[in-house]
């Protein structure tokens, strides 16, 4: 599967954006999609993760309440919508995927075998 993710952009503290990731091919309810991202030298880190039928989701600790993820496998797209922004979120975000992945709470980009390029979001205070 390939994957492009858009919706990234300049946005103030406190507001809002929604990235979304397009999915190629006709497998993509077949896949655990998750969000991960990376600031300037830091790790990537894990943000959110959805089940293959948008039923479960899954969140990093520290966007709980503020971020949700969603799928629409008919038009093979994830999406993370993300309220409040902080300064600090301030990262390139990447969509992922796995067509193996069971366990949701599994946040380990090794977890994941495709990727997307990345969509920069940078918040400004």
């Amino acid at each position: 599967v390939q994957l492009q993710a858009s919706g990234g952009g300049l946005v103030q503290a406190g507001g809002s954006l929604r990235l979304s990731c397009a999915a190629s091919g006709r497998t993509f309810s077949s896949y655990v999609m998750g969000w991960f991202r990376q600031a300037p030298g830091n790790e990537r880190e894990f943000v959110a993760a959805i089940s293959r039928g948008g039923g479960s989701t899954y969140y990093a600790d520290s966007v709980k309440g503020r971020f949700t993820i969603s799928r629409d496998n008919a038009k093979n797209t994830v999406y993370l919508q993300m309220n409040s922004l902080k300064p600090e979120e301030t990262a390139v975000y990447y969509c992922a995927a796995d067509r193996f992945l069971r366990n949701l709470a599994a946040s380990s980009e090794y977890d994941y075998a495709y990727w997307g390029q990345g969509t920069l979001v940078t918040v400004s205070s």
